[in-house]
C-alpha cells in the first residue's frame, strides 16, 4: 500500500493515472503499450458504429504551448472493440471502452455491443469539437445530453462516464448529464482551435480547425473540474494538460479523483506515467499525507 489507490465508480486503480481517449488504444497493441507504460486503466479510442479513416495529413500540429489536433475520430469501427478489451483484460487492467455516436439510438447501439465485450465502463464521447455529427454536434442541447445517458444507463449494469468540453453551461450540462444516471463526469475535452501559414494564408490542418491539448488548457480543466465538484460532489475523472505531478495534483485538489493523459505522451514519451507517480508519492510524503484521497477536492473546501 503506498496511498495511491482510488476507486472510481467502484472501479479499484492502484494509482489515479490513466490514458485519455485517442492514445494509441485502437489496436491490441496498443493497448498493451499503454499498460506497459504504466497505466491504471485503459480508455480506447472513440469507436464508431463503422470504422472511420479521418482526416487527411496534416491533422497534428506542435505547438509551444501543446497540441492542435483533428484526427476526425479516426478509428476502427465498435466491431474491433472485443480485442481491446480482451487484451486489456488479460494484462490485468479495467478497460474504459469510449464510444461515439451521432444520435441517442446510436450511442445504445455502440454501448450494447462495448457491455457485451465485458467493458469496465463505458465513456460517452460528447465533446470532440472537431468531427461534424460526433461529439459536440451530437450532444448540442442539454435535453440531447440528457438521452443519451439516460438510455445508456437504462441498459447498462457497468459505470457510464460523460466526457464533456468546457462551455458557458457546464455546470448545466454536467447537472443534467448526472441527473440522466451518469456514475461519473469526464472534464474535459479539447478546446477548438486553429492555426493559419501566414504565407499560404490558409488553415494548417487539413480540416481547418482542430483541438487544442496540453498546458494551454490546464487551467481551464482546474476551472471547470473546480466549478463542477462545488456544485455536484460527483466523481470526476479529469482531463487537460496534467504533463507532470503538480498539474495532475491540481486537478484532483479540484475535485478530480483520477487524471486521464494525452498530450503528456507526446512532449515526454511514455515514461511520464511512472514520473508523475513518483512526483505523486514524493509529494505525498512532504506534506505528511497517507493517501491520495485526502486531496481530492480538497481545494473547494
Amino acid at each position: 500500500m503506498d496511498g495511491l489507490e482510488v476507486v472510481v465508480t467502484g472501479i479499484k486503480l492502484s494509482h489515479p493515472i490513466m490514458n485519455a481517449s485517442g492514445v494509441l488504444a485502437s489496436t491490441p497493441e496498443g493497448v498493451a503499450r499503454l499498460i506497459d507504460a504504466g497505466v491504471s486503466a485503459v480508455v480506447t479510442k472513440t469507436l464508431t458504429k463503422e470504422p472511420r479513416e479521418g482526416y487527411k495529413t496534416p491533422i497534428t500540429i506542435p505547438l509551444p504551448i501543446g497540441l492542435l489536433n483533428a484526427v476526425g475520430l479516426a478509428n476502427p469501427g465498435i466491431e474491433a472493440v472485443g480485442k481491446l478489451v480482451e487484451t486489456g483484460h488479460s494484462l490485468g487492467k479495467p478497460v474504459i471502452v469510449s464510444i461515439g455516436g451521432r444520435d441517442p439510438e446510436e450511442f445504445l447501439y455502440l454501448a450494447e455491443k462495448a457491455l457485451e465485450a465485458g467493458a469496465d465502463a463505458l465513456e460517452l464521447n460528447l465533446s470532440c469539437p472537431h468531427t461534424p455529427g460526433y461529439g459536440v454536434d451530437a450532444a448540442k442541447t442539454i435535453k440531447t445530453i440528457k438521452e443519451v445517458v439516460k438510455n445508456t444507463a437504462s441498459i447498462s449494469n457497468k459505470p457510464v462516464w460523460a466526457k464533456l468540453g468546457y462551455s458557458r453551461l457546464l455546470v448545466k450540462e454536467a447537472g443534467a448529464a448526472l441527473e440522466a444516471g451518469a456514475s461519473a463526469l469526464v472534464l474535459i475535452n479539447t478546446i477548438p482551435g486553429m492555426k493559419i501559414d501566414v504565407y499560404a494564408l490558409k488553415p494548417i490542418l487539413s480540416h481547418g480547425y482542430g483541438g487544442l491539448s496540453g498546458p494551454a488548457i490546464h487551467p481551464i480543466a482546474v476551472y471547470s473540474i473546480y466549478m463542477v465538484y462545488r456544485e455536484y460532489k460527483p466523481e470526476i475523472i479529469g482531463a487537460g494538460g496534467a504533463v507532470d505531478w503538480e498539474t495532475a495534483i491540481e486537478l484532483l485538489a479540484a475535485g478530480a479523483k483520477a487524471v486521464q493523459i494525452a498530450t503528456a505522451f507526446h512532449l515526454k514519451g511514455y515514461n511520464i506515467i511512472k514520473e508523475i507517480i513518483n512526483g505523486i508519492k514524493q509529494y505525498l510524503k512532504q506534506t505528511k499525507r497517507k493517501n491520495i484521497t485526502e486531496i481530492i477536492g480538497s481545494a473547494t473546501k
